[in-house]
């Protein structure tokens, strides 16, 4: 009796020892050069952004004797103190400086929230007003700007000149986030909206509660991103109030004391030898860099997981 073909027996698909259940079986099996290679990299990009705020810190808990002996930055620990911290906040202008930071960042990033919220949510409506029209122009505003010199004209005109709005108004809107807001709310499922909108609900109530709570991601990023502009923000206190040290923002004064080689009150400007009860520019510095890092650091870990729903989301639909 011949054998036909379907009795013949088939191999079994068996995957090779080396290749992992999840891997695609078109992706080679990593070999441990690459492996080797890829962990090399990490470790330096790792490095590079460490080290350097490893010397940072070290720096600033420094006494005047220790980086007077490292001839400046302080790599390794040596005769660690918080005199640089306390000068810094008790008697120079920084204590100031981070509560108008805090303000600006807070009040802008609320106002900025609130118009690109609203702004966004009624161009992805596509029966609003006008929608298209302003969707041309807001992108129009992304390539073609009216420049510095028209702005600071506008803004001195109407009496922003040494005012706290000026710092905020300006900067408050980008047409980006609007976009990636508007993209989101594009692909809100319309199903729920209509029927809300059977069950009698305005669109401000669709906004707040259909709309806004299944778009948590998108929108923490996006106050982020106002927030993080709002408190590195330090060219519009150039423009507007150079002189009034009183309103100045913490960006600018470490920009004062760091990259233009101001002097706090109390620091010593050489000679540092064994005194442990001053402090010394270069250690002032480095504290002020590292209070200008905490709140970012302290929020980013929260925010991290956000990032990768709402922006590849937000960019992806619609």
């Amino acid at each position: 009796m011949s054998q036909t073909l379907s009795d013949t027996p088939t191999p079994a698909l068996t995957l090779r020892p080396d290749r992992h259940p999840n891997r695609p079986v078109w992706e080679e099996p990593p070999t441990a050069v690459g492996q080797g290679l890829k962990g090399g990299v990490l470790l330096l990009v790792l490095a590079a952004v460490l080290v350097p705020l490893w010397i940072v810190v070290v720096t600033s808990f420094s006494t005047p004797g220790a980086i007077n002996r490292a001839g400046g930055l302080v790599i390794w620990p040596d005769g660690l103190t918080v005199a640089a911290y306390h000068q810094m906040l008790v008697d120079g202008p920084v204590t100031r400086a981070v509560l108008v930071s805090l303000g600006i960042t807070v009040v802008g990033t609320l106002l900025s929230m609130v118009v690109s919220v609203l702004c966004a949510y009624g161009l992805s409506r596509s029966r609003s007003f006008g929608h298209r029209a302003i969707l041309l122009v807001l992108v129009i505003t992304m390539f073609v700007g009216g420049g510095l010199i028209p702005t600071y004209l506008v803004v001195t005109a109407l009496g922003g000149y040494g005012q706290y709005w000026a710092l905020i108004l300006p900067s408050s809107v980008s047409v980006f986030n609007i976009l990636v807001l508007r993209s989101f709310y594009s692909g809100t499922a319309s199903d729920l909206i209509d029927a809300a909108r059977m069950d009698g609900c305005t669109e401000w109530r669709i906004l707040w509660s259909i709309v806004l709570p299944t778009s948590r991601a998108v929108t923490a990023v996006v106050a982020l991103f106002y927030a993080v502009g709002y408190w590195n923000s330090f060219f519009n206190v150039m423009l507007y109030m150079p002189t009034d040290s009183t309103k100045w923002p913490l960006q600018y004064v470490l920009l004062q004391y760091v990259s233009n080689g101001m002097t706090m009150p109390g620091a010593t400007n050489g000679g540092f030898g064994s005194l442990h009860t001053q402090t010394a520019p270069l250690s002032l510095q480095m504290a002020v860099v590292v209070l200008t890092l905490v709140p970012i650091l302290m929020v980013y870990p929260f925010m991290q997981k956000h990032f990768k729903t709402g922006m590849l989301t937000g960019a992806i639909k619609g």
